[in-house]
C-alpha cells in the first residue's frame, strides 16, 4: 500500500511540476492539508482505501501551489500586499482566486479538483460557524464571492448561511472592484490594483497605504512575458487523473443586469440617450477615482452564454514559426506603408515631447546658478537675481488603448494599415513614457459557433441574446515593453483570424482593463469599419440588438466614465455612435487621422 501511496504522490509532483512549469515544486502527504510552502504542497493522504473525495482533494492543492507557481509572481505580490492583518489575508485569498480561475477556466479536471478543495478549505472554516457577521472571515467570504464573479462556481453549501451574514455589506461597499476584477484576470498587476482598492473600500487600507504600495513606473517591464493564461500543456492537467483541456473561458464575465444597487445617488443614464449625460460625465470626470459605480450600464442586453467565450494573448493563436513568417509579412507591408505614418508619428512625438519639456524661472533670488549670468556674477557677486528654478510641468501619467476590429471585412488593406499604425504607435508612445495597450475582437466562428449549438439544443427559447463566442485578442499588454508583443501584431495578418464583430462588449472589456490602470489618464480609441454584425445573433433578436447595446454602451462611456473615449471609422461613417470621431474613406488616411485624434486629445489635456 505504502508503494502505492508513493506512485500516487509521484503522479502528482509530476502533474504539478508541468503545470507549473518548474521542476522544483513538489508534493508531499501531511495533516494540514490546506497549507503550502512556496513550491511545495502539503495535501491529505487519500489512505489506503483511495477515497474519491480525498483524492480529488489532493489533486487540487498540488493543482493550487503548481497554478500559483506559474502565474503569480512572488516578487509583485511581496511589493503590492499588506504588511500583515486582515488586509493581508484577504489580498493573499484574492490572488489565490485569480490563479485558481485561470486553472479552471482552462481545465475541467483542475475546475473539478479546485471544487474539492474549496469544499475541503470551507469545512474547517469558521464561516461554517458564524452565527453572526462579525465572526465571518473576511478573506473566505471575499475569495468566495471573487471566485464566483471569475468563474461562474457557487459558494459550496456549507458557507453559504455565514455568507449571507456579510455578503450584502461587501457588495454595497465593493461590487464595483468584484466585477472588474474578472477584467483583469490575466494581468497580476492591474489585478493588484484593483484588490488594493478593493480593500481601501472595505476600510481595510487607506489611500495612502495604496499609494505607498504602488510601484515605481515601469517597474515590471517583464510582466508581458508572465503570461496570463499560458499556451496549451501537453499534460493531465487535473494531478494525474482526469485530464481534458479546455478552450481558455473568457477573461471577462459579463453580468446579466449585475449593477451595483447601493451605488451612490448619481442619476441614473438613460440608456438609449447619451446626450442626457452631460451632468454625469462632469461629476464622473470631477472625481475619477470615485469607483462604486457600476461596471457595466444598464440594459436588456445579454449573451446566451459565455461559457465559449475567450479572451487570449496573440501568441497562444499560433505557434513560433507561423507567428514569424506572419511578423515578417507585416514588416513588408511596412515597407511601402510606414513612411508615411512614421512621419506622422514623429511629429506626434514631438508634441507630446514638447508638453513635457523643461521650462525655467529665470531671475530668481535661489535656486541653480544661471550660467547666462556668470559673466553678471563675477562682476557683481551680491547681486541677487542670478538664479533659475525649474518650473513644474503638467503631464498627467497617461495609458492609452487601441481597439482594432479583426472583423471579416476589415481584411485586406484595411488590417494591415491598422496593424502598421498600431506597430509605429506603440513604439512612439513608449519613448514619450505613455503606456499602450493593443487589444481586438472577434468571434471564434462565423453565424454561431458553440454558442447557437447550445441554444439549439435547448429548445430554441425566445430572444435567446448574443449568440456567438467571443474571442478578444491581447496583441500588446500595457506594462508590456513593445519588443515583448512585436512579434504578436503579425497575428492580424493570419488568414482566418477575422470574422464577425460585437462591438459593444469588445468596448466594455477594453473599459475594464483601463479602469484597472493606475495611470491617472486613460484614452481608449477604437478602430472600426462599421456597426457590429454577427448573422446569428441578428436571426434570433430584433435587427438592431448589437447595435443598441453598442449605443448604451458608448453613451455610457461618454456620460459616466473618466475614460477619453475616441473612434475611426474606416469606410463607415462612425460620428453617428461616437461624439469625438472620425470617418476616413481609404484606410491610407488611417495613419493620419489616428495620429490627429491622439494629438487632439493630448493637447485638450
Amino acid at each position: 500500500m505504502a508503494d502505492k501511496l508513493d506512485q500516487f504522490r509521484s503522479a502528482l509532483a509530476s502533474a504539478a511540476r508541468a503545470i507549473a512549469r518548474d521542476p522544483d515544486v513538489d508534493v508531499a502527504f501531511a495533516s494540514d492539508t490546506l497549507t503550502a510552502a512556496g513550491k511545495l504542497a502539503k495535501v491529505a493522504s487519500p489512505g489506503p482505501s483511495f477515497d474519491q473525495r480525498l483524492v480529488a482533494e489532493a489533486r487540487g492543492g498540488a493543482d493550487s501551489v503548481a497554478l500559483r507557481v506559474r502565474h503569480s509572481d512572488p516578487a509583485m505580490f511581496a511589493a503590492r500586499a499588506p504588511a500583515e492583518g486582515e488586509a493581508r489575508a484577504v489580498f493573499d485569498a484574492l490572488e489565490t482566486a485569480r490563479v485558481e480561475a485561470l486553472g479552471s477556466r482552462r481545465f475541467a479536471g483542475i475546475r473539478d479538483n479546485l471544487v474539492q478543495l474549496t469544499e475541503a478549505r470551507v469545512r474547517g472554516d469558521a464561516i461554517t460557524r458564524a452565527r453572526s457577521a462579525e465572526e465571518v472571515p473576511l478573506a473566505t467570504a471575499v475569495a468566495l464571492l471573487a471566485r464566483q464573479r471569475m468563474t461562474g462556481a457557487e459558494p459550496p453549501e456549507a458557507a453559504r448561511t455565514g455568507l449571507a451574514l456579510v455578503s450584502p455589506w461587501i457588495e454595497e461597499k465593493a461590487a464595483a472592484e468584484l466585477d472588474a476584477l474578472a477584467l483583469t484576470i490575466d494581468d497580476q498587476a492591474a489585478f493588484a490594483t484593483l484588490s488594493r482598492r478593493l480593500l481601501e473600500d472595505l476600510d481595510l487600507a487607506t489611500p495612502e497605504d495604496t499609494a505607498e504600495q504602488e510601484p515605481d513606473e515601469g517597474g515590471d517591464e517583464d510582466q508581458g512575458e508572465d503570461e496570463g493564461p499560458d499556451e496549451a500543456d501537453d499534460v493531465d492537467a487535473d494531478g494525474g487523473a482526469q485530464g481534458g483541456e479546455m478552450e481558455m473561458r473568457a477573461e471577462e464575465r459579463p453580468d446579466d443586469g449585475g449593477e451595483d444597487d447601493s451605488t451612490d445617488s448619481e442619476a441614473e443614464m438613460d440608456d438609449g440617450d447619451a446626450s442626457q449625460g452631460d451632468d454625469g460625465a462632469e461629476q464622473a470626470r470631477a472625481n475619477p477615482n470615485r469607483r462604486n459605480w457600476p461596471e457595466v450600464p444598464e440594459t436588456d442586453y445579454r449573451p446566451f452564454t459565455t461559457r465559449f467565450d475567450e479572451v487570449v494573448p496573440a501568441s497562444e493563436l499560433c505557434d513560433e514559426e507561423e507567428l514569424g513568417r506572419l511578423r515578417a509579412y507585416l514588416d513588408q507591408q511596412m515597407a511601402s506603408l510606414g513612411g508615411v505614418v512614421t512621419r506622422l508619428a514623429n511629429r506626434l512625438q514631438r508634441r507630446l515631447m514638447a508638453q513635457q519639456a523643461r521650462s525655467w524661472d529665470f531671475d530668481q533670488e535661489e535656486g541653480l546658478l544661471d550660467s547666462a549670468r556668470i559673466a553678471r556674477v563675477i562682476v557683481s557677486p551680491g547681486h541677487s537675481l542670478s538664479y533659475k528654478v525649474e518650473r513644474d510641468t503638467e503631464f498627467k501619467d497617461t495609458v492609452v488603448s487601441l481597439l482594432i476590429d479583426n472583423s471579416g471585412s476589415m481584411r485586406g488593406r484595411p488590417i494591415s494599415i491598422a496593424a502598421t499604425c498600431a506597430d509605429i504607435l506603440a513604439r512612439t508612445l513608449e519613448r514619450c513614457g505613455v503606456a499602450t495597450e493593443i487589444l481586438g475582437f472577434t468571434t471564434r466562428a462565423w453565424k454561431g459557433g458553440q454558442s447557437r449549438e447550445a441554444w439549439l439544443s435547448e429548445g430554441r427559447p425566445p430572444h435567446p441574446g448574443r449568440l456567438n463566442d467571443l474571442r478578444h485578442i491581447l496583441y500588446k499588454r500595457a506594462d508590456e515593453p513593445y519588443r515583448h508583443s512585436r512579434r504578436s501584431l503579425g497575428l492580424m495578418m493570419r488568414e482566418g483570424l477575422l470574422k464577425e464583430n460585437i462591438d459593444g462588449e469588445a468596448l466594455l472589456w477594453a473599459h475594464g482593463r483601463l479602469l484597472a490602470r493606475p495611470e491617472e489618464r486613460r484614452i481608449l480609441i477604437v478602430i472600426s469599419d462599421g456597426a457590429p454584425v454577427d448573422d446569428s445573433t441578428a436571426s434570433a433578436n430584433s435587427g438592431a440588438y448589437l447595435e443598441r447595446h453598442l449605443r448604451q454602451v458608448i453613451g455610457w462611456i461618454e456620460s459616466r466614465s473618466s475614460v477619453e473615449l475616441a473612434a475611426i471609422g474606416i469606410g463607415h461613417d462612425v460620428t453617428r455612435y461616437y461624439r469625438r470621431a472620425v470617418t476616413i474613406m481609404d484606410a491610407e488616411q488611417l495613419g493620419g487621422a489616428l495620429i490627429e485624434q491622439l494629438a487632439a486629445l493630448f493637447d485638450a489635456r
